[in-house]
């Protein structure tokens, strides 16, 4: 199994859309670099971060899991989307999605300016400098401190993760 990040626009489409919905595909992806990792890597029962971006707030905002391997994005053919490539040939795909399922939604967000403020978080993709893709792979040492910390009803999670990994 591994273990992703995916970010989305909660404007566009949020946790609570997920939630309310259960299933839905995660299309639109737009970037060569990310639509190879979705086709090729992404795999059924990969569990993923749900990451809200370009918001007040960006951060970990729930967990979902992929249950559907890659398969050509439709949006890229229909006009009327919000996601359209003229380029994009159905006989010969360019862009593709996955489908991923809710599992959960964290008690409070981990914000972005939490995580680099923790030690513990060093290295991870999210908080590399440049690092603009909407989809990348997460250690699962991240991804286990990440779920613990969105679970938790305690307010601090530097405190948490010292608990945990005793810093």
């Amino acid at each position: 199994m591994t273990y992703w990040l995916f970010k989305s626009e909660p404007n566009c489409f949020s946790i609570d859309d997920l939630e309310r919905v259960g299933t839905e595909p995660w299309d639109g992806i737009r970037n060569y670099q990310a639509r190879n990792m979705l086709r090729d890597d992404v795999k059924m029962g990969d569990k993923v971060l749900f990451y809200h971006s370009s918001c007040a707030e960006p951060g970990v905002v729930g967990v979902c899991e992929v249950v559907k391997e890659s398969y050509p994005d439709s949006t890229a053919f229909d006009p009327t989307s919000d996601h359209p490539d003229p380029k994009s040939d159905p006989e010969n795909p360019r862009w593709f999605m996955v489908d991923v399922k809710f599992e959960s939604k964290f008690k409070k967000p981990l914000s972005l300016k939490q995580m680099k403020e923790m030690s513990e978080f060093s290295g991870m993709r999210l908080l590399q400098r440049g690092n603009r893709l909407s989809l990348f792979p997460v250690e699962k040492q991240h991804f286990d401190l990440v779920l613990a910390l969105g679970m938790s009803s305690i307010d601090d999670p530097k405190f948490l993760a010292q608990q945990m990994f005793g810093d």
